[in-house]
């Protein structure tokens, strides 16, 4: 019950301004906790860097723990809270569909909304690249930060949850192939990897659900190992077979080409902002199936 409270809450209320402008989001803190322990672990030599990564994890499982237990200790309210805290659907729709308001008023005004939720170049991107990023932001966003997140709170209760976002915060600011991060951040990239594995692909399957398709995530599989990621192509391609488009394809980081393959390539290429507006309606849509599936669960745990 606490779980579907924990849900219902986020997607009715969000990530409340007049809150957290007020006090520090708790992802904020995570952020500056990893954001310490970068620049007083991250030195020694590569082995000594690799093993002070492994015991930053080790660390952040055990305030999991600390933390997990004390919030269930405080009682219900505090596990609703904390659940409704830290998933991420109603902030997720909220940036995504600013890109597709953004691009109603100038391409320049795309630019600025999307490079709030990606993280490759955006200051040459076409309308039609702004509309692609937007939309495998919020693919690969709704599984790491709602499906995923929601599946450990599930699993573990509020350590899971607490532990599963500490690992993603980190693997999104150390776990980098890079001088810097190669060997301190392989740690919780490994980590993140692991925790996603089953969440991506069952959000994979709760996108095909929700249209009524049957799943298979044999049909996805060709286009899921495209990606550079071992899980974010799962979404990905879900998303670009529902919609009908292609996505991924060439793009610029520091400004250095890439040329990526295309995910479902052989659809239509040229994006447009009611196509932002349609992916949408695919995470509510998947959201309602994942409401669903929880309550069942927990209806039969009960009965159990």
């Amino acid at each position: 019950m606490t779980v579907i409270l924990a849900m219902a809450l986020d997607a009715v209320l969000g990530e409340p301004k007049w809150l957290w402008s007020r006090i520090a989001h708790p992802a904020v803190l995570m952020g500056r906790l990893i954001g310490w322990a970068d620049q007083k672990m991250n030195t020694g030599s590569n082995t000594q860097r690799r093993w002070k990564g492994v015991f930053l994890v080790v660390g952040l499982l055990v305030l999991s723990v600390v933390l997990g237990r004390l919030i269930a200790q405080l009682g219900p309210v505090a596990v609703v809270f904390v659940g409704a805290v830290l998933l991420a659907h109603r902030s997720l729709v909220q940036h995504v569909l600013a890109v597709a308001d953004a691009l109603r008023t100038s391409e320049p005004a795309g630019r600025v909304a999307v490079s709030m939720i990606v993280g490759r170049d955006t200051s040459g991107m076409s309308s039609s690249d702004i509309c692609r990023a937007a939309i495998e932001s919020a693919a690969e966003n709704f599984s790491d930060g709602v499906v995923a997140p929601l599946f450990w709170f599930c699993l573990l209760g509020p350590t899971g949850l607490i532990f599963y976002k500490c690992v993603n915060t980190a693997d999104s600011m150390i776990g980098y192939r890079n001088a810097r991060y190669e060997h301190f951040g392989k740690a919780a990239a490994r980590t993140d990897d692991a925790l996603n594995w089953i969440p991506a692909r069952l959000t994979a399957v709760l996108i095909q659900l929700s249209y009524g398709q049957r799943p298979s995530l044999a049909q996805l599989r060709p286009d899921a190992r495209l990606h550079r990621s071992p899980n974010a192509g799962w979404p990905e391609a879900a998303m670009a077979r529902i919609l009908s488009v292609a996505l991924s394809g060439p793009r610029s980081y520091d400004g250095v080409l890439r040329d990526l393959p295309w995910v479902n390539g052989a659809a239509r290429r040229t994006l447009w902002p009611a196509d932002i507006r349609a992916a949408v309606q695919v995470l509510w849509r998947s959201w309602w199936c994942m409401f669903g599936l929880v309550f069942a669960l927990g209806a039969i745990a009960l009965l159990i």
